[in-house]
């Protein structure tokens, strides 16, 4: 086995997904995909009130998204590497979570028309954190809309993403418990997760750094 080509990069909101897929596709000299969250127009609206606003928000991400993999389905994935900070599937976990029993069945109608081609990572890398970890990190980074975030909701979403994760099949998959790294001020972590990275990596994989709490 080669070193991956597609890495994907995967975890919940503040678990440092596009801070690492900026600093590996700078180390590997990859092309970055990053997924355009923080420009959906319903997001902010979402926030304040979610009942109302969940589907207009998780149709425009799917839509989105869509249309980024469909850039990646009419390229060579072998003569350019590439790191996203992102799956595809992230969109059916926050749907899971967000949409009303009726809206998650409309959704569910439309969601198999556009995944069928979907190009699979030859490595994905989940970022696990802890819920307070998460909201920690929400609350430094700062976004205006985001200190509506509701704790419980963090919560929940990190509940959905390990319980997926936990049985994840479709591609290598390389979990990294992150509570105790610091990839940015610590360039030990970073070294250490691109050693393991460049060593192919079949199956499931855990990372848990060396004094951390497992």
């Amino acid at each position: 086995m080669s070193e991956p080509n597609y890495i994907a990069i995967e975890g919940v909101i503040g678990a440092g997904k596009t801070t690492l897929a900026r600093m590996l596709a700078r180390e590997l000299k990859a092309e970055l995909l990053l997924d355009d969250a923080m420009n959906n127009p319903f997001l902010p609206d979402f926030y304040k009130n979610p009942k109302l606003n969940a589907f207009s928000a998780q149709l425009f991400f799917l839509l989105t998204r869509y249309q980024q993999q469909q850039k990646l389905m009419v390229r060579d994935l072998f003569a350019q590497r590439i790191v996203a900070d992102y799956t595809f599937a992230r969109d059916r976990l926050f749907a899971s979570v967000n949409l009303s029993e009726r809206e998650l069945l409309l959704y569910e109608k439309l969601l198999p028309l556009l995944t069928s081609e979907i190009p699979r990572p030859d490595l994905t890398i989940y970022l696990q954190a802890s819920t307070p970890v998460l909201q920690e990190r929400i609350r430094l980074r700062n976004v205006n809309f985001e200190r509506t975030i509701d704790n419980n909701y963090i919560n929940r979403l990190n509940d959905a993403f390990n319980y997926y994760f936990f049985h994840y099949e479709d591609s290598p998959l390389l979990v990294v418990k992150t509570d105790d790294i610091d990839f940015v001020r610590n360039e030990e972590d970073f070294k250490n997760l691109v050693e393991i990275i460049r060593k192919p990596v079949s199956g499931k994989k855990y990372y848990v750094p060396a004094g951390a709490e497992v």
